[in-house]
């Protein structure tokens, strides 16, 4: 009897899914999430509306990326800013102007300047910090988003990261792994800016929240909205797709 127990018992744990038998760690949630959004690789079209109190604008723009060291992106419209490239290849990154035929390196110290006169920084844009690497995750709850059950978890930046913000709490939801709600705050524990995902679309293989809006926390009235068009992930993009040289021929 005792070992028709024990193999019955084996039979049993080995249906069981892995997720269900062991709980994720918080790093290992934010991979997933991580992965789910970038993929390998990805060519992403999108449009930013820049909302301010007495006025708004609309950038569309291409970008593709491939891993954390890699990332392009290049505006489409209006006609005054069509053309411009924005290119990250690990350390650097870099900007081109048709209109005056100039490129320019961005240096560090303008990450945590807004991109294009909008709310995403310039790091958001060039994806220079990684949730994955540059913080310490932490599990500290379960809460909804949308009537969607989620992880909060409280990232940290680590000691030598180069990041822009002091702590970052991330709202993901269990079954999906969506990133649906996201707080970013300064050195001084002060909220600077909450992002919210919404209208989840089909892109290719995978399912995500299509629209991201941005909002600051000290200026009413204010905001960024992002929507995504196309998606498609873990296509063919050589390294060399990422250079100075194409930044001028890329369209």
């Amino acid at each position: 009897m005792k070992r028709i127990f024990t193999g019955l018992a084996a039979l049993i744990l080995l249906y069981i899914p892995s997720g269900f038998a062991q709980e994720l760690t918080a790093e290992e949630i934010v991979q997933k999430a991580d992965n789910l959004q970038r993929g390998k690789t990805s060519q992403v079209e999108m449009s930013m509306t820049i909302i301010r109190p007495k006025w708004q604008r609309t950038i569309t723009m291409k970008s593709w990326s491939k891993g954390r060291d890699y990332s392009m992106t290049y505006i489409t419209s209006p006609a005054k800013d069509k053309g411009q490239v924005f290119l990250k290849r690990e350390n650097e990154m870099w900007q081109w102007v048709p209109s005056i035929s100039r490129m320019i390196k961005i240096p560090p110290s303008m990450m945590s300047q807004g991109w294009m006169g909008s709310d995403y920084t310039n790091d958001d844009i060039l994806k220079e910090s990684s949730i994955v690497v540059d913080y310490n995750h932490k599990l500290i709850g379960e809460e909804q988003v949308s009537g969607i059950d989620c992880y909060k978890i409280e990232m940290l930046p680590k000691e030598n990261a180069t990041v822009v913000w002091g702590k970052v709490i991330k709202w993901i939801s269990k079954k999906e792994f969506w990133q649906l709600k996201s707080e970013y705050y300064d050195e001084d524990g002060e909220l600077m800016r909450t992002e919210l995902a919404s209208e989840v679309k089909q892109f290719s293989d995978r399912k995500l929240p299509s629209k991201l809006e941005i909002i600051p926390a000290d200026k009413p009235g204010q905001s960024t909205v992002v929507d995504v068009i196309s998606a498609r992930f873990n296509i063919r993009i050589d390294d060399g797709f990422f250079s100075q040289q194409n930044m001028k021929r890329v369209h």
